[in-house]
């Protein structure tokens, strides 16, 4: 994909999340979901690590490579005629500088990228370190003249026991990030706490991620919290697998 694509495409995806309403950004795994998702109306899409893995018979949580994940995207990405963001977990082990070449070589215009590394044994970075990481996603994607949607994911809240132990550290996190060059942030296992969304939307300038159920949650809550950015995660992916065995069961007779 060249340049003047990428850039077109990066710039429709920061329009999109700049209208004032939460973006929904179906998390896909395969060309059969994207094409389904967009044939739906939906003008941006997000490829999760958990469902592709899921897709591909690997593990989540770095269980490919990264050149594993590059080649299961770029058909995704080809297939559509919309900017795409992928979820790249910690990593993968790359320098900011090849993540983000190896990400516009197959055409994504966005990222994921949390504080979980799962290469070193499940670390979490700490704060300097996570935003020093996003600040060099930035530097990168500045080298190439594309501007990156960066999603900075703190897992802070997922590890820890009692949320308001750590929410402090966590808004502090986000906070960095943002300053570090984050286009938003997305503070994981928030989305069942209203208070705790309504703190993390006041802390930052930048659109806040939250993961929905396509079911069980409803958009309109999440507005009313001021979520800037809503995507599945593996929940849509579960929900069809969850749809498909109700289906397929009463066959067996």
């Amino acid at each position: 994909m060249n340049t003047d694509t990428l850039v077109a495409r990066a710039t429709t995806l920061a329009t999109l999340h700049a209208d004032g309403h939460p973006l929904v950004l179906p998390t896909v795994w395969d060309v059969w979901s994207a094409r389904t998702a967009v044939a739906a109306g939906f003008t941006a899409l997000t490829i999760g690590s958990h469902p592709l893995a899921d897709s591909r018979g690997a593990e989540d949580h770095e269980g490919q490579t990264f050149q594993e994940v590059l080649d299961a995207v770029r058909p995704i990405i080809a297939a559509v005629d919309v900017p795409v963001s992928v979820d790249l977990e910690a990593g993968y082990g790359q320098s900011p500088a090849d993540l983000v070449a190896g990400l516009l070589e197959v055409g994504g215009v966005g990222l994921n990228l949390e504080d979980t590394v799962h290469s070193e044994g499940g670390r979490v970075r700490s704060t300097p370190e996570h935003a020093e990481y996003v600040a060099g996603l930035r530097a990168a994607a500045d080298t190439h003249g594309v501007p990156l949607w960066i999603n900075g994911r703190t897992d802070l809240f997922l590890h820890a026991e009692n949320a308001a132990a750590v929410a402090d550290e966590a808004i502090e996190r986000l906070q960095a990030m943002v300053e570090a060059g984050a286009s938003s942030v997305y503070p994981v296992r928030i989305q069942h706490d209203d208070e705790l969304i309504t703190a993390v939307v006041a802390a930052v300038s930048v659109p806040v991620n939250c993961t929905a159920h396509p079911v069980r949650h409803d958009l309109a809550r999440f507005a009313r919290l001021g979520v800037g950015r809503i995507t599945y995660g593996p929940t849509l992916q579960a929900a069809l697998g969850d749809a498909m065995t109700e289906m397929i069961t009463p066959w067996l007779g």
